[in-house]
């Protein structure tokens, strides 16, 4: 039995079991494979992509409501599919007799969701915008957190800027902090002295400062207010309260985030402040011994020393690492670390301006131990966009070569991790778990790739947009594991079924995945055996020639 569930693991591409095989090593790997595949079960995974004006269908209401159910605290078996079957008017039927008056309330908040969901506003705000008529507002965000965000097509807006982080981010910034220094724990890692930390604005907005307020929790900060309520300014944790030595968190803010919430960056900027001031054992803070060090050694003065909030200039937005991988214009992985701080190297101090400062970045960088970013939507994981490694993929890159500056060839790349934060109270992967899961769960998925696939010609975009971004991620980070390719390959391109499918709904994005392939062969990030890479590369030859109009049996 032990034989075949390796054999059939390891034509999984899943974890073998590795070293002695006692009773205790096999518990724990039976154990892990089964943590492995029930995550790869219980996986949300978006429906197609989203069309104005049509409404989603009852399978794909039952499977948001589920989501929405299992956020709530409520499961139940059978019954969202019953508020899906009977609708708004008999719900009431629908309440278990053993619900609590918070889980009745929940219901009926599932019932009315899913009433609104099938309701149809979108083209009809299109079209009063258009006409400049008014459109009632609403708040926006994530519907798994927020359900008032139904129905759409209304004017959305976001944020209450002095009051985020708001009291309940505060307190699940702490948990989400506290889940990282676990996981690294749990890898067998000492206490980061540093991390890198990306924040975006859109996912501040929709968890109402969720990541922010865990920056400010691994510095062993948290905002101060007024006693109005409104946001002041930030304030130091005690030693003895935090309970560990301050981490120094070094932050890329993505330009949304710099337009959107100015107070916020001043908050980060002076929590990191107050951290280098304290007079604190530099064993306890780490921030202020980082900051000591850079003085020492640069002549500055410890405001300059302090900064860790770093971004674009003004007016300006990304990095440009997605633009250099897409493009295929780049021949070694240092121009693509080198663009990170060429384009986020301007730091962000306390009066919230500006100002560039490459050396410090790379100084602080330097200590970096670990690399993380939250994803807090379905709809859009690491590999959906090219956003994630332009941002999270280029800042480890340029902490490895701010490693090999001072530490020479023999430094080694950072952790690199994600906080999956879409269901329940959250998870922390490696980049290489979170690409793998994904991978599984959307791009090998019928369910995922039949359903883009429906969307024609924008669906094969999408399907190639996720290779891209794939091997975005090998280019900055390397930490994509090889199968991920192969599998790739023979589920998209030496399918010879699929191939046609792609290619009459969009050629050039099928000849552009088949040319990403062999690209990525080519920069070793994978290997593929050489039957494999020839059958590659008469499929990628194929595709360009039906691109350019010349099929077999007919004149050039």
């Amino acid at each position: 039995m032990l034989e075949l569930l390796q054999t059939q693991a390891q034509g999984l591409d899943l974890a073998g079991l590795t070293g002695e095989a006692n009773e205790q090593a096999l518990a724990q790997w039976i154990q892990n494979l089964s943590a492995q595949l029930l995550e790869m079960e219980y996986a949300l995974i978006p429906h197609g992509l989203h069309v104005m004006g049509r409404a989603p269908t009852a399978e794909e209401r039952t499977s948001t409501l589920k989501a929405m159910a299992q956020a709530m605290g409520i499961e139940r078996e059978g019954l969202i599919e019953a508020i899906v079957a009977q609708g708004e008017g008999r719900w009431a039927s629908l309440i278990p007799s053993d619900f609590d008056d918070a889980q009745r309330s929940a219901l009926q908040q599932l019932v009315q969701s899913n009433e609104l969901l099938q309701q149809e506003h979108e083209i009809h705000g299109l079209l009063r915008a258009l006409d400049g008529r008014y459109i009632a507002p609403a708040a926006g965000g994530d519907l798994l957190r927020n359900p008032q965000v139904l129905p759409t097509g209304r004017n959305v807006h976001g944020l209450d800027p002095f009051r985020m982080p708001s009291n309940f981010a505060i307190k699940d910034g702490r948990r989400q902090a506290q889940k990282l220094l676990d996981r690294c724990q749990a890898d067998g890692l000492p206490l980061p002295e540093t991390i890198a930390m990306v924040l975006w604005g859109t996912d501040n907005l929709k968890s109402e400062g969720g990541p922010m307020a865990q920056a400010l929790a691994l510095m062993g900060a948290a905002p101060r207010f007024d006693n109005y309520g409104r946001l002041a300014g930030a304030q130091l944790i005690p030693l003895s309260e935090l309970g560990r030595p301050r981490i120094d968190v070094v932050i890329t803010l993505s330009g949304i985030f710099r337009d959107l919430l100015p107070m916020q960056i001043r908050l980060l900027a002076e929590a990191s402040l107050l951290a280098a001031s304290a007079e604190e054992d530099e064993a306890q803070n780490f921030v202020r011994k980082h900051t000591l060090a850079y003085m020492s050694e640069h002549g500055v003065d410890l405001s300059t020393a302090a900064l860790r909030v770093f971004g674009n200039a003004e007016g300006a937005y990304g990095a440009n690492v997605n633009h250099l991988v897409d493009s295929s214009c780049w021949e070694k992985e240092d121009e693509l670390g080198d663009a990170f701080v060429q384009r986020k190297g301007f730091a962000y101090g306390v009066e919230g301006h500006p100002v560039r400062h490459q050396a410090l970045m790379q100084s602080v960088l330097s200590t970096v131990a670990l690399t993380y970013q939250n994803v807090d939507s379905v709809e859009l994981g690491v590999t959906s966009i090219d956003t994630y490694f332009d941002t999270l993929g280029g800042f480890s890159r340029a902490v490895l070569q701010a490693k090999h500056h001072t530490q020479g060839a023999s430094a080694t790349a950072p952790g690199v991790y994600i906080g999956d934060q879409t269901q329940g109270e959250g998870v922390v992967r490696t980049l290489g778990e979170q690409v793998a899961l994904e991978t599984r769960t959307r791009m090998l998925n019928p369910k995922w790739h039949e359903s883009m696939l429906q969307h024609g010609f924008e669906g094969v975009r999408q399907i190639e947009s996720h290779l891209t971004n794939t091997m975005g991620w090998s280019a900055t980070t390397g930490q994509i594991q090889p199968w991920v390719y192969q599998q790739l390959a023979q589920t998209f391109i030496l399918d010879p079924e699929m191939r046609e499918r792609m290619a009459k709904l969009n050629p050039s994005a099928s000849a552009q995945f088949a040319n990403r392939l062999l690209e990525a062969s080519r920069r070793n990030f994978w290997q593929p055996d050489t039957q494999t890479l020839q059958a590659l590369q008469q499929a990628g030859a194929e595709l360009e020639d039906r691109l350019e109009g010349v099929r077999e049996g007919l004149p050039a």
